[in-house]
């Protein structure tokens, strides 16, 4: 059995956390390396003691050296912080998994331009259900063309950056895809005051932040007479982290290019 070296971004975080137990449980993957921040009050402590199980592998800021072990780093930060280890895993030559969001259209093209080097898997949602979900609004988008009004709700915790999600925004790529639509031109980011009735072409989003709510999204169809619903709920990091490690063994064998869970899970027409 072929065994994976797992560095880890943004360790002491929720998510970092969540990827630590499940890099634990995995028979087929070794914890090598834990990263943070520099001033995090996290450095030089042992990772497997965020979780209860001590492993000898302490946190650090020296993206370098805990690296030069690595096969694949998984990176769950922050679009700066992702993009500081890129460079140094485009120059190590360290696979990359990335479920960072709020990348900037220049900040995409930087991850592009370095999978010429090293294989990517960037993806809003690790989450298997997730990504079958997109599977499924491609399809009711392309039936349900006409005649019906298009509102996506998303709700996260109160510590959540970016609005809306990235999940919500892929949604809305999605659909608007399957519709032949370009989402820049057609999205519409919250409502306030006297707004006109709504343009049938637009894709509404809506944003919720309270709470620890890990992460639920909904997109609504709404015609005359009827209403489809098509929903995700998260109640656990776990599926994320499960996820993430099921990215990184598809990167096992592969040298360049970009890749998203679609890829992954074998959805990719």
């Amino acid at each position: 059995m072929t065994v994976l070296n797992i560095a880890i971004a943004g360790s002491s975080g929720r998510m970092g956390r969540a990827l630590l137990e499940a890099v634990a449980r995995a028979p087929d993957m070794r914890l090598t390396a834990a990263l943070e921040r520099a001033g995090s009050p996290y450095l030089q402590k042992d990772a497997g003691e965020l979780i209860g199980a001590p492993c000898g592998i302490h946190i650090t800021e020296d993206v370098v050296s805990a690296l030069s072990q690595s096969d694949v780093l998984i990176d769950f930060t922050r679009p700066e912080g992702t993009l500081a280890h890129l460079a140094i895993c485009r120059a190590e030559g360290v696979k990359m998994v990335i479920g960072t969001t709020g990348f900037s259209a220049e900040q995409k093209d930087e991850l592009k331009a370095a999978s010429r080097d090293i294989p990517i898997i960037s993806a809003p949602n690790m989450s298997v259900g997730v990504n079958v979900t997109f599977k499924l609004l491609e399809l009711a988008a392309t039936v349900l063309s006409k005649g019906y009004d298009i509102e996506i709700i998303e709700a996260h915790h109160r510590h959540k950056v970016d609005a809306p999600s990235g999940t919500a925004l892929r949604m809305g790529e999605v659909v608007a895809g399957a519709l032949g639509r370009d989402l820049s031109e057609v999205a519409v980011y919250g409502r306030e005051g006297h707004t006109g009735e709504r343009a049938d072409a637009t894709i509404g989003f809506s944003t919720v932040r309270g709470g620890d709510i890990v992460g639920e999204h909904t997109v609504i169809f709404a015609g005359t007479g009827e209403r489809i619903e098509i929903s995700h709920k998260a109640s656990s990091r776990a599926t994320f982290a499960e996820g993430a490690l099921r990215a990184a063994r598809f990167l096992a064998d592969k040298h360049s290019g970009m890749f998203d869970m679609q890829d992954v899970l074998g959805l990719r027409e």
